[in-house]
C-alpha cells in the first residue's frame, strides 16, 4: 500500500496516509502570546482542521501525546482537552513535560487517527 504525504517539506509532512492510519506532524497554538488554556483550544482547533483535511476527525483518534513545556499547566490543558474529546472516544494517550522548540510554546500535540471509510 502507498504512503501518501501532505504538505511535504524538506523536514517533516504535515500528514502523513498509510493502511487507513492517519499521522499529524506536531501542532501547536495559533498565537503563543496566549495563555495554556487559549493556546491548547486553537492548537486542538488546528489539529480538528489536519483531521478533516485527511479524512478523518477527533471521533477516530487512536493516539495521541501532549508536551507540555511545564507540568502546572496539566490541568488547564486537562480542562479543555476534556472539553474537546467526544465523550466515548478518548484516545490512548501520553502528556510528558519538554522544552519546546520556542520558549513561549506552552503546548504541542501529535495525533493518530484512523482514516473514516
Amino acid at each position: 500500500m502507498p504512503i501518501e504525504r501532505q504538505e511535504t517539506k524538506q523536514r517533516m509532512s504535515r500528514i502523513v496516509k498509510h493502511n487507513g492510519t492517519i499521522y499529524l506532524c506536531g501542532q501547536v497554538c495559533a498565537d503563543a502570546s496566549k495563555d495554556i488554556r487559549e493556546q491548547t483550544q486553537t492548537m486542538l482547533d488546528k489539529v480538528d482542521a489536519l483531521l478533516l483535511q485527511a479524512g478523518s476527525n477527533r471521533e477516530h483518534m487512536l493516539s495521541a501525546t501532549v508536551y507540555l513545556r511545564d507540568m502546572k499547566d496539566f490541568a488547564a490543558m486537562n480542562e479543555v482537552w476534556d472539553a474537546w474529546v467526544p465523550e466515548g472516544h478518548a484516545p490512548a494517550r501520553a502528556c510528558v513535560e519538554a522544552r519546546m522548540a520556542r520558549p513561549e510554546l506552552l503546548v504541542e500535540v501529535s495525533v493518530i487517527a484512523a482514516q473514516i471509510g
